[in-house]
């Protein structure tokens, strides 16, 4: 079985090396596939918009680990999800709430366990004490009940939702890319609606029609699509729409119909 891991590790530290370490120790032939750890640190909406776009591409049978977990030590409960076509193992902090509700979860398992755990497990690195080891036991073909009970109260988060008038939609900025690229929480289908005349504002400024592709706009100048994601997104061709218009996470974005 694959594993994959999310986290907001980074890539300068130790960290991700190590639980990919505390993984292959236990199953050496785990195969594991690097989704990010460029996660902002602590950022659990921003992980869980990850996974939620980056998990249905795998295989079926999949192992998806994630570690963006600023409770760690605290309270919040590890967790193993298993859906019909899924794993997920990790914090229970609403990493995987996203994901969740697009897939028919068979169970949640809280991981008390601590056979199959790191045999000295860190307060603060449940990622490798934890998490790695009970996703390379999975991978061996462990069962799912083998590693706790089964739980059902876990925790729930919801991306902001944008609201909606008479020929206009205020949304907000929930994502921006390594390329600076603007994701917006305006649904592609609504956006359209409006037509492609549209405008959308930001800061102030505003982007007359939406383009189908980047190419679309001159270089150097701000354009808005339909993501990849099926996001309403602020771009700048050639350029970086996140520097160009000073953004952040939760700015408002507002989608005017023109007339």
């Amino acid at each position: 079985m694959l594993i994959t891991l999310t986290t907001d590790f980074g890539l300068k530290d130790p960290y991700q090396g190590a639980m990919k370490g505390a993984i292959l120790s236990v199953n050496p032939d785990a195969g594991i596939v690097d989704i990010t750890h460029l996660v902002s640190p602590g950022e659990v909406i921003e992980g869980a918009f990850v996974l939620l776009e980056s998990y249905g591409f795998f295989p079926k049978g999949t192992i998806h680990a994630g570690v963006v977990d600023p409770g760690v030590g605290g309270k919040r409960r590890p967790i193993l999800v298993e859906t019909e076509k899924f794993f997920f193992v990790g914090p229970d902090n609403g990493l995987f709430s996203l994901v969740l509700r697009n897939e028919k979860v068979k169970r949640v398992v809280h991981l008390t366990k601590d056979k199959y755990f790191r045999s000295e497990v860190s307060k603060t690195f449940h990622g490798r004490d934890i998490f790695g080891p009970v996703a390379a036991h999975l991978s061996l073909g462990v069962s799912p009940v083998e590693f706790g009970a089964e739980i059902t109260d876990i925790r729930e988060i919801s991306l902001p939702g944008p609201s909606r008038g008479n020929r206009v939609i205020a949304g907000e900025v929930i994502y921006i890319d390594s390329f600076g690229n603007i994701i917006t929480n305006i649904n592609g289908g609504d956006a359209l609606s409006f037509g492609p005349d549209a405008c959308v504002e930001l800061h102030g400024i505003g982007i007359e029609g939406l383009k189908r592709t980047y190419s679309e706009a001159v270089t150097g100048s701000a354009l808005a699509l339909i993501s990849s994601f099926d996001f309403l997104e602020i771009a700048v061709n050639a350029g970086n729409a996140g520097k160009t218009f000073n953004a952040s996470v939760g700015d408002k974005v507002l989608l005017r119909a023109k007339g």
